[in-house]
């Protein structure tokens, strides 16, 4: 069963919970928008259902409600951010912020983020520079969960890469995606259906693809984009590594298999090679390439072109990355924000711990 909720309800609520966890009031209504973006946008699996989750790593020591976030590296277009294990949905708008002041006197801003934590969509950071004229990319790591092409030990995270460019009378594209077939929260959401997960999603922990939810608690990995070699399952390998690479090794962060997890109850990896989890973010001044009138009138060419192209039968039209997003989120405006039962249950166990009206 499904409850609806008003977004306006959510966002007081989770505010409050940020607050009851220590967080500065404005630190709390900043991870509050961004955590709650997912459900707006339809990211139902990285938004209020994944609450709980921050609770039971702030409790378990592992969430510093007040980090001194601070850069510790730069150069004019770059910089390296440590995030003293803040919330991610406050270190990551910190650096994309850094990002964005760097590209705009150097034309273009590189940030790598250490010492973070889950930061929400991704897409949402990747965003924050479209008001400015500027392209914006956004990527982390994440906890170990995916094998490797060929491997059952599970190496990489679900590795989202975001990528946001702005238009003129179209909306923008935004380009948001994991690096695996399907992110693991879609899998938390088939779990709390009962339902089946399809072929080319996970494998239990002998390597068999499987269609069991519940496989990653057996030792089980989900796989990567594209599901197996044949089609093309190396490419997502790939995509997920340069992630990886990007956002921990470039930083000091952890990578690979020594990412910590993001359940509070799985021991952190022994021996760590860095500091938490890492991001990485970019922000391009359109003008830095040719004149952002100029730029944005192609761009509403090239959507408009793509818009439309022939269908094959059945389907009205071609999307435009972003288009089911924002549609979604113009929707839930209005109408509210469907919660499953165990995570509407989940926030009423935290309201009662907190002695938050729910």
């Amino acid at each position: 069963m499904e409850q609806v909720f008003p977004y306006e309800h959510l966002h007081a609520f989770t505010q409050d919970v940020f607050i009851k966890m220590g967080c500065p009031a404005d630190q709390a209504s900043l991870a509050t928008t961004v955590l709650l973006s997912a459900d707006l946008r339809g990211i139902d699996s990285h938004g209020v259902a994944r609450l709980s989750g921050y609770v039971r790593l702030w409790e378990a020591g592992r969430i510093n409600a007040r980090p001194n976030i601070q850069v510790v590296h730069e150069t004019p277009s770059t910089a390296v951010v440590d995030g003293d294990s803040g919330l991610g949905l406050v270190v990551a708008p910190f650096a994309m912020q850094v990002a964005m002041d760097k590209a705009r006197t150097a034309g273009t801003g590189w940030v790598s983020v250490r010492h973070s934590n889950h930061f929400g969509i991704a897409g949402y950071h990747a965003m924050m520079p479209l008001q400015q004229d500027m392209i914006g990319m956004a990527m982390t790591n994440a906890s170990p969960l995916v094998a490797p092409t060929f491997a059952t030990e599970r190496m990489l995270g679900t590795n989202p890469i975001a990528v946001a460019i702005p238009a003129g009378s179209q909306p923008p594209f935004v380009a948001d995606f994991a690096t695996t077939t399907a992110a693991n929260g879609k899998l938390e959401i088939l779990q709390r259906k009962e339902q089946e997960a399809p072929l080319g999603w996970i494998q239990d922990k002998s390597g068999t693809p499987s269609t069991n939810p519940n496989e990653l608690k057996s030792g089980g990995a989900l796989l990567p984009l594209g599901g197996d070699r044949e089609h093309g399952s190396h490419k997502g390998y790939c995509l997920g590594a340069i992630v990886d690479i990007f956002s921990a090794v470039f930083s000091g962060a952890n990578y690979g298999p020594w990412a910590p997890p993001f359940v509070s109850f799985l021991p952190l990896p022994p021996d760590p090679v860095g500091k938490g989890l890492g991001h990485f973010f970019g922000a391009m001044r359109v003008d830095a390439f040719r004149p952002a009138d100029e730029f944005k009138e192609h761009m509403d060419k090239w959507i408009g072109r793509f818009r439309s192209a022939a269908t094959v039968e059945g389907q009205e039209k071609v999307l435009i990355p972003g288009d089911p997003e924002r549609e979604m989120e113009a929707e839930r405006r209005k109408t509210g924000i469907p919660l499953l039962g165990p995570v509407v249950k989940d926030l009423g166990d935290i309201a009662v711990k907190f002695k938050i009206d729910f």
